[in-house]
């Protein structure tokens, strides 16, 4: 496992993962920030992340238990899902993206 590069993906309606998307770049990092409209494209990102060496994944709050669940099976066991958790994320009028996707 390498810790020169991760991901974070966030949910955020009306996006385009292959447009609203940037890198952070530091001495010891690159960190790919990825918006997604929903959890289907989360775990689609995921998987090509995936497929191009990236092996940890951070979901941002918007993410409940179940997307996380969804992001994790679409990637198995290539690489570690971590999350930042919200009860009702501030973003997606105080919910979790549970109960809206």
């Amino acid at each position: 496992t390498s810790m020169n590069k991760a991901a974070f993906i966030f949910l955020a309606p009306e996006t385009d993962p292959s447009v609203n998307r940037g890198t952070v770049r530091t001495p010891t990092l690159d960190l790919d920030a990825i918006a997604v409209p929903s959890y289907e494209e989360a775990a689609r990102v995921a998987r090509d992340l995936v497929s191009q060496g990236i092996d940890i994944i951070e979901l941002c709050g918007g993410f409940g238990i179940r997307g996380m669940y969804v992001v994790k099976e679409a990637v198995g066991d290539k690489a570690r899902i971590g999350a930042v958790r919200f009860d009702g994320h501030p973003g997606l009028g105080n919910k979790s993206g549970d109960d809206l996707f």
